[in-house]
């Protein structure tokens, strides 16, 4: 009979001892977030070597008719408040989405092209999945989406491809 209170007090030892670390864990985490300070390095680069490579290659190409921007959020392309939709739930969709370039007219400033640099980490299922709802999401917008698979494209080709979607101007 004492061996069985031995046993169920060395329980209760052992489920006293596990609770307090998970609350040790606990409360070091939230004083890591109590009052949200956070510490960031910056950046050498707002994008991939590749993309940067690609950006100057772009710039170059179009850089007489168009200002291109790097990385930019589909929130700031897109309006979200379209009649009959849960607003909030429609901006929180695009929101943290981006695409690598915009091309923006230099005399209006309007946005013309979203350009996506396809590298392998395209090829994932979810960064298709991914690409795919942008995909649908722009061509609803009717905002052309113009995709390059390899950053060594020559910038005839780039702008042969740009005019084939239909905005140039």
């Amino acid at each position: 009979m004492e061996a069985n209170y031995v046993i169920i007090a060395a329980l209760i030892v052992f489920v006293i001892y596990i609770l307090a670390k998970l609350s040790t864990l606990t409360t070091q985490k939230r004083k890591v977030f109590k009052n949200n300070t956070y510490s960031y390095i910056a950046k050498d680069l707002v994008m991939t070597r590749t993309e940067a490579e690609f950006f100057k290659k772009l710039d170059r190409a179009v850089g007489e008719r168009y200002f291109v921007f790097p990385q930019i959020h589909l929130s700031s392309l897109l309006d979200h408040h379209v009649k009959g939709q849960e607003w909030r739930y429609a901006f929180s969709h695009i929101n943290g989405e981006s695409v690598d370039y915009v091309l923006c007219n230099k005399t209006t400033l309007r946005p013309t092209y979203a350009i996506e640099l396809d590298d392998y980490t395209h090829d994932t299922p979810t960064r298709r999945e991914r690409d795919l709802e942008v995909e649908r999401i722009l061509k609803e917008a009717n905002f052309p989406l113009v995709r390059f698979r390899n950053k060594n494209v020559s910038e005839a080709d780039i702008i042969h491809t740009l005019m084939n979607a239909a905005n140039w101007k």
